[in-house]
């Protein structure tokens, strides 16, 4: 199903079960059965890989370890326009959010919070997003709380397979964080990405469709901040946060810790119930 240019619930909704059922199909079928001749052809490559994960490998082959499996590439969906009736899951609440003195880290939430999750995401990677349509408003709430703080390295290696969809997305969620002065822009912003985000292999996420999701969060576009998207104006940042997620020892996204401690089930951060049991048996509730 696809979205459509009036954007947004119910058809996005359904778009997004089904990817997500996708993703999960060796651990829990049955799957939806436009899916299954696809999904077939790839179950050895699949089934031989590490679960769960995008790769950083240089191969054609490289990518999602569960594949999208559309037969053919499916046009980039429309983004919510600035009158739509989706809100980011972040509504009501301005997260504030900094870059640390690292020059590559984003801190979402309080700096003081007693607990910090940390997560290493491509912006194109299909297997984040389900970590993010899984956990999101979970992890927001506990950031409004005072709980935890939440600290993201993005990478862009995705890029590598065709396109510039990985850098411009985190080139203009770096321009969020520099939109206000408490960065709250950048928190919308990041849950819209994952919220509409185009099919890996489209390469969808070009600077009108990242203005269209900016166009979503209140205050956040002006003239600065879109010259900012359109010529990447934080190319290094880009550079150095790709440059930072090799150093991580990270084989691919997402990567999750808390508290410091790589989360030891993989597949239980796709899976909002398992997840708060994870933060739980860290004392974060």
């Amino acid at each position: 199903m696809k979205k459509n240019a009036a954007g947004i619930i119910g058809a996005e909704a359904a778009d997004k079960g089904a990817r997500t059922r996708a993703v999960r199909v060796i651990r829990t079928p049955p799957f939806p059965a436009r899916r299954k001749a696809a999904l077939v052809a790839t179950a050895v490559i699949a089934l031989a890989l590490p679960l769960a994960a995008c790769s950083t490998g240089t191969d054609p082959g490289y990518g999602s370890h569960l594949p999208d499996s559309r037969t053919s590439a499916p046009a980039t969906p429309s983004a919510p326009t600035a009158t739509g009736s989706g809100a980011p899951a972040t509504a009501g609440h301005a997260i504030p959010a900094r870059l640390e003195a690292d020059g590559t880290t984003i801190t979402v939430g309080d700096p003081s919070a007693a607990h910090t999750l940390t997560v290493y995401e491509d912006p194109r990677c299909p297997i984040c997003e389900q970590f993010e349509q899984a956990n999101a408003a979970q992890i927001q709430a506990l950031e409004v709380a005072g709980k935890i703080r939440v600290q993201y390295t993005f990478a862009s290696f995705l890029d590598q397979r065709g396109g510039g969809g990985s850098k411009r997305t985190v080139n203009a969620l770096r321009a969020a964080l520099d939109a206000s002065a408490d960065g709250s822009g950048f928190a919308a912003l990041h849950t819209l990405v994952y919220q509409y985000q185009p099919d890996e292999q489209t390469d969808g996420f070009t600077v009108d469709y990242l203005l269209q999701l900016a166009g979503r969060v209140p205050g956040l576009r002006s003239t600065a901040f879109d010259a900012a998207v359109r010529d990447q104006k934080y190319a290094s940042f880009v550079s150095g946060s790709e440059n930072a997620f090799d150093k991580s020892g990270a084989a691919g996204t997402p990567m999750v810790k808390i508290d410091g401690d790589k989360v030891s089930d993989d597949s239980g951060i796709f899976k909002t119930a398992d997840f708060k049991k994870m933060l739980a048996d860290h004392g974060v509730s």
